[in-house]
């Protein structure tokens, strides 16, 4: 399903017929042809009789001028009926575009409702682009980015969680650690209480790992004279916020699997069938909680690509944080590991233990091969 964007640009004009014929330069349905004048000329038909039309410039795209009596300025009110067709970004530069030929000048705009992360997300990349930068940043970042330069913010604050649906279906206890600041999340950890432990640190580390790569990665692409390279290091910066998020996320999933496997425990056990209802809830959340490890050190192994390449070609001012970056992968890696490992031991299914073992075997073979590959790279490129 696409979802539908209602999108207002503001101008710096209260006339309606000016933002009129910026509204059908523009929208798809474009305007009608006129012999001479373009508003009082005759309609030009076909042989049919049928009015004659001149197509605008966006495709999935309705659009009208209209005045704004309580902001005291015109405005071309936007349906974008596909966001993946025109996206917001694409309309704002369109309109922009009109009204300069006009005299006018956009001022900002304002959404209607609700729009999809991955719109934000599109536009804040494309105007990073434009800047000639890196579009690896975190995602916060570039939802910044496109309201700023759409002017989200002109008439009211844009409210990331009220605006983007995403956000507003979005459960707050499911980031409830990776929500804190860092010395409540520390405070957490110390606590009288077994949640958070060792797995969520764990992917904790590790999306500081990647987050020392990517941030080696946008500096590289950044650095002055080494503009041919943008592309390259814009890429892998990406690359590593996608790998630090999905490692953010995994600090909150390990300690509620953790809390899965308590609550089971938790289950009455006063009949055979309550017995046998809780035995099975125990088997299935001890499983899950040998997962979310796994998937821990599955990403995080995967981060050590990108910390090689930037140890390699990066910044070499830099080649310590990327080295850092690598240390906090393979602790990562090994601390998620002893999870699998703990949890493992207290299945009763001899066939998806094996198989845990064996791959969390596998993956921290070979990253603690690569890793202290890397690291040995790092010292003998600084002491």
């Amino acid at each position: 399903m696409i979802f539908l964007i209602a999108y207002n640009i503001n101008l710096n004009t209260k006339s309606v017929r000016l933002s009129n014929s910026v509204a059908f330069d523009v929208r798809e349905a474009g305007r009608v042809k006129r012999e001479g004048n373009p508003i009082s000329g005759k309609i030009v038909k076909d042989a049919d009789g049928n009015e004659v039309r001149i197509p605008g410039t966006l495709k999935a795209c309705k659009a009208i001028g209209w005045y704004i009596e309580e902001y005291g300025i015109a405005q071309i009110s936007m349906n974008l009926t596909n966001y993946k067709i025109t996206p917001v970004h694409k309309a704002f530069d369109e309109v922009c575009k009109s009204a300069e030929k006009r005299g006018l000048r956009i001022t900002g705009s304002e959404l209607v409702g609700l729009i999809p992360l991955d719109a934000m997300l599109d536009a804040g990349r494309y105007f990073l682009q434009k800047q000639n930068r890196s579009v690896g940043v975190s995602e916060e970042e570039l939802i910044h980015i496109a309201v700023k330069s759409l002017g989200l913010d002109e008439l009211a604050p844009f409210e990331a969680d009220k605006k983007i649906i995403e956000y507003k279906l979005k459960n707050a206890v499911d980031e409830k650690l990776v929500s804190m600041n860092l010395r409540a999340f520390a405070n957490e950890t110390s606590a009288d209480s077994p949640a958070p432990g060792g797995g969520s640190i764990s992917a904790y580390m590790g999306s500081l790992g990647a987050a020392l790569g990517t941030m080696v990665a946008n500096l590289s692409a950044g650095k002055r004279g080494w503009e041919e390279h943008i592309s390259f290091f814009s890429d892998w910066a990406q690359k590593g916020q996608k790998l630090k998020d999905d490692m953010l996320k995994l600090v909150d999933e390990d300690t509620r699997a953790f809390d899965e496997i308590m609550k089971a425990f938790g289950l009455p056990k006063a009949t055979d069938d309550e017995k046998k209802l809780r035995s099975a809830a125990i088997e299935n959340a001890t499983k899950y909680a040998c997962e979310v490890p796994l998937r821990t050190m599955s990403v995080a192994s995967n981060s050590l690509m990108m910390l090689e390449h930037m140890i390699e070609k990066g910044n070499p001012n830099s080649i310590t944080d990327a080295g850092v970056g690598v240390l906090c992968v393979k602790a990562a890696t090994q601390g998620a590991y002893m999870n699998v490992m703990v949890n493992v031991k207290g299945l009763k299914d001899a066939e998806f233990s094996k198989h845990m073992t064996e791959e969390a075997q596998r993956i921290l073979a070979k990253t603690i091969v690569k890793a202290d590959e890397l690291i040995a790279k790092v010292e003998k490129s600084v002491f």
